[in-house]
């Protein structure tokens, strides 16, 4: 407890509502049907609506609970029903030069729980909500003053909770190892999962878990998943030839590493097979936990539980929590590795540990297979199962939801679909046409650029420049978001449609500042993906000796985390080389504008 709470209490109550508030508020004209509203609603993320008149005055408010309720008995007329006729009315607003105590009185005095801030001119300029007030009392008061200031407290707080929840989760392979008999691999293991357990509790006593804004929750994604790959590099150091020197075997190991959090999925064990068959259970496992502790730290960081509220509309039909959210998607993806492992068993691979290795390679999108010689020779009914795990990996995880939930699945979430498999489909027309390959593979490799899965049965290096275009763009795009996948993003492509509208002055006015962020964001991945992949390319074209067209498919590979390679990348690339490649997968799964965020904050 703070040493003095009564006095840190006052503090807080005593700032400004406009410090606290959310500039983020959906206004809409009195006059506004109730369907386009809703559709405003979803597309902005928002839980209420502003209402003004004529004169641009607030005069009253709606909420998602509003259009569910009062206008659930009359769909039919929804064309015809009007914000005016379903909003609360008076609206109780607060002034912006009020306090947190003032506003926290009125919220009190009036039984509600958010207030919209008005200027001098009676404009709505923001929205306070209680709950923000709760959290800036709970910071000032719940923990003892530290060195550390609350944002990076927040930080470490969800920090720690990912790196214990990873600890956690690789006790399976530990097990697994420990079962085959393996102790070099199952002490590697543990040893990684002691210091993730340790790790996470030190850095848990000096955070908290809080809300975070997008700057910090950047710096939470990036440290994860860096953290995730240097403690992974452990149980690599048990396997790799003792003749390298240590600085070659702790770039080969993080390498290894990252590529497996991050799901890049190059690797640097041409005969995997060679390994233990625990240790390459351990490799693809890695690429599931980071695709799985990505997925949380999407939802924790940048879906709040005040917009996982906004999303209840289109998933499920109620308030969606993060415990649900996560709990719903670890069992979706437990089902689909077993039932992808049992299919391949069916199909004649009698092996079943690396069944279930190749499964979580598959769903999680990452790439690593258990022998080199496994995808040869598949028969037909096999690739249409490998090829229908990755989809699913690059699907988002809300359309899982919906689906195994047989909820009602939304219009902006089935567009994203719709265009992926649009996408996907003309592109392996093309591919098959200009690769000279058969159909099965030509799919199969056109899949496996889209979903940045990076699985393939032979190097890449002879195929034609036409055919290396058509999958480089595959893996820039990658799959939907929300998902495994890497790349660009599907619903990212939507935004690239306001970019004319940013070039008409009168039109760039009616642009919210939500989609000019998101507009500008998009365009800064779509410009340093090819040139991150040119420099890159560049660089592996000098120093292995190899043609830059095949550099450069290697180094978009990379940094889209797409996993397919020319046989560029080796274990005797400079280590330094090695060690810059290795944080390039972890910029690209952060679509390396989180980075941008960390340094940039006024972007978010």
């Amino acid at each position: 407890m703070s040493t003095n709470p009564e006095k840190a209490v006052s503090y807080v109550l005593s700032k400004y509502v406009t410090e606290y508030m959310d500039k983020d508020v959906l206004i809409l004209d009195m006059d506004t049907q109730t369907r386009e509203a809703a559709t405003m609603l979803r597309h902005y993320e928002r839980d209420d609506i502003i209402v003004i008149d004529k004169q641009k005055l607030p005069i009253g408010i709606v909420t998602d609970e509003d259009i569910l309720s009062k206008v659930s008995d009359a769909t039919v007329y929804a064309e015809a029903t009007t914000l005016k006729e379903i909003m609360s009315q008076p609206l109780i607003t607060i002034n912006d030069k009020s306090t947190l105590q003032e506003a926290l009185h009125k919220m009190r005095d009036n039984n509600i729980r958010k207030l919209p801030i008005v200027s001098k001119k009676n404009q709505v300029v923001g929205m306070l909500f209680q709950s923000t007030i709760a959290n800036a009392i709970r910071d000032a008061t719940a923990t003892a003053p530290r060195l550390l200031s609350p944002p990076i407290k927040a930080v470490l707080g969800n920090l720690g909770f990912v790196l214990q929840f990873a600890g956690v989760l690789l006790l399976v392979p530990a097990v697994v190892a420990t079962i085959l008999e393996d102790t070099v691999t199952a002490s590697g293991i543990y040893l990684t999962t002691v210091l993730l357990l340790v790790t996470g509790f030190f850095l848990n006593s000096y955070g908290e878990k809080a809300s975070l804004n997008l700057q910090q929750a950047s710096i939470l994604v990036f440290a994860s998943l860096f953290l995730l790959s240097l403690f992974g590099t452990i149980p690599y150091l048990y396997v790799f030839p003792s003749d390298e020197t240590p600085g070659e075997v702790f770039a080969n190991a993080f390498f290894s590493s990252a590529a497996g959090f991050t799901t890049g999925g190059i690797s640097l064990f041409d005969e995997p097979e060679k390994l233990s068959q625990s240790f390459t259970f351990f490799r693809s496992y890695t690429q599931l936990v980071g695709g799985m502790s990505f997925i949380y730290l999407v939802i924790t960081a940048f879906y709040p539980e005040s917009k996982l509220q906004a999303m209840r509309g289109f998933i499920s039909g109620k308030t969606l929590h993060m415990k649900e959210l996560f709990l719903t998607i670890t069992v979706i993806f437990a089902i689909y590795i077993v039932i992808v492992a049992s299919l391949l068993y069916i199909f004649g691979e009698r092996n079943i540990i690396d069944n279930f290795s190749l499964a979580m390679s598959t769903l999680s999108t990452g790439g690593f297979t258990p022998t080199s010689t496994i995808l040869e020779g598949l028969l037909w009914q096999e690739h249409i199962v490998l090829m229908g795990a990755m989809i699913l990996g690059a699907l988002p995880f809300t359309f899982h939801y919906a689906f195994v939930r047989k909820k009602f699945l939304s219009p902006k979430l089935g567009k994203e679909v719709l265009t992926y498999f649009a996408i996907l489909g003309g592109a392996t027309i093309l591919f098959a046409g200009i690769s000279g390959l058969d159909p099965m593979q030509s799919a199969f490799y056109s899949v496996s650029a889209s979903t940045t899965a990076g699985l393939q049965m032979e190097s890449l290096a002879g195929l034609s420049g036409g055919a290396h275009t058509i999958l480089i763009i595959l893996m820039f795009i990658g799959g939907c978001g929300f998902s495994t996948a890497g790349g660009l993003k599907i619903f990212r492509l939507f935004h690239l449609t306001d970019v004319r509208a940013c070039l008409s002055k009168i039109r760039r006015s009616e642009l919210s500042s939500q989609s000019k962020k998101e507009l500008i964001s998009t365009l800064i991945i779509l410009a340093l993906f090819p040139t991150i992949s040119a420099i890159t390319g560049a660089h592996l074209a000098v120093i292995e000796d190899v043609p830059y067209q095949d550099a450069f498919f290697e180094a978009a590979g990379i940094i889209t985390t797409g996993g397919l390679s020319a046989g560029i990348i080796d274990s005797d690339t400079d280590p330094a080389t090695m060690i810059v490649l290795g944080f390039l997968m972890i910029f690209g799964r952060l679509e390396i504008i989180a980075i941008i965020y960390i340094f940039v904050p006024r972007l978010s």
